[in-house]
């Protein structure tokens, strides 16, 4: 018995161009990766030159020019103002922008917490986001219309330790998510992920050594790995989500459903 072909991914992101933060590893690749296979042209940042090469490579393998690179931190004026002229620049448009890049660097109560770390997690994980997202709007959004996404957390739904300052930066995320629903309708669709614990780099801490532990607590018994929030994440960017914005879609496995932790 042969196994069943493959259906082709959708072409419904085709001609359409979008910049995605933080997107060279993790949930960041997987959106990229999956707006490329449906058709999109992506510019891709972060703040390692070897990294955003792999990037490329892996989004771009026959090397077309439809994934190019901008390096830099995501809360660098110079960097954010560069990556969305090189966006307009090189493709002519700028029809979706995805806000992943964060930070985290407290761990532990936040009574003890170091208040420059504080701002740090703010600065990258709000501030930064709506510096982007003004720019994609005056640049191209605010006058073609398109959507934004921005990667939330469940820790911005319910609180926990040790990683406050974070979730508290991912509660204010998913405001602003609102808020610009609000402002930038009804050109511009802003949306959001709120995903619990993915299998990623970044989030290894929370799961590293005890994944069947913590994936007990989930009612569908995983954890999510970054193509769960590429599909979600490209659904709420797309055309079939065009009478959805200022919402926060949760991609958890359940674990926000009650009894978990």
């Amino acid at each position: 018995m042969t196994a069943p072909e493959t259906a082709p991914a959708p072409q419904d992101f085709a001609g359409r161009v979008a910049v995605l933060t933080g997107a060279t590893r993790g949930i960041g690749l997987a959106l990229a990766q999956e707006l490329v296979d449906r058709g999109a042209s992506v510019v891709v940042t972060a703040r390692k030159p070897d990294e955003l090469d792999a990037a490329v490579a892996q989004l771009d393998p026959d090397g077309t020019g439809r994934a190019v690179a901008s390096r830099g931190s995501a809360d660098d004026a110079e960097h954010q103002a560069a990556t969305v002229a090189l966006a307009i620049d090189r493709f002519g448009r700028l029809d979706h922008l995805v806000n992943n890049a964060a930070v985290n660097p407290q761990y532990g109560p936040l009574m003890e917490a170091d208040l420059s770390a504080i701002r740090k997690v703010f600065d990258v994980n709000v501030t930064a986001v709506l510096a982007w997202t003004q720019l994609a709007w005056q640049g191209w959004l605010g006058e073609h219309g398109g959507s934004v996404l921005n990667v939330a957390s469940v820790g911005g739904i319910r609180a926990g330790s040790p990683i406050g300052a974070y979730n508290a930066s991912k509660a204010a995320l998913i405001h602003l998510t609102r808020q610009l629903g609000v402002e930038l309708g009804p050109r511009v669709r802003v949306n959001a992920v709120a995903p619990a614990v993915v299998k990623t780099k970044f989030a290894r801490a929370l799961y590293e050594d005890r994944e069947d532990e913590v994936a007990a607590a989930y009612p569908l018994k995983r954890l999510g790995v970054p193509e769960d929030i590429g599909k979600a994440g490209a659904f709420l960017l797309s055309d079939a989500a065009s009478w959805i914005t200022g919402e926060t879609l949760v991609v958890d496995g359940g674990v926000t459903l009650g009894g978990g932790g």
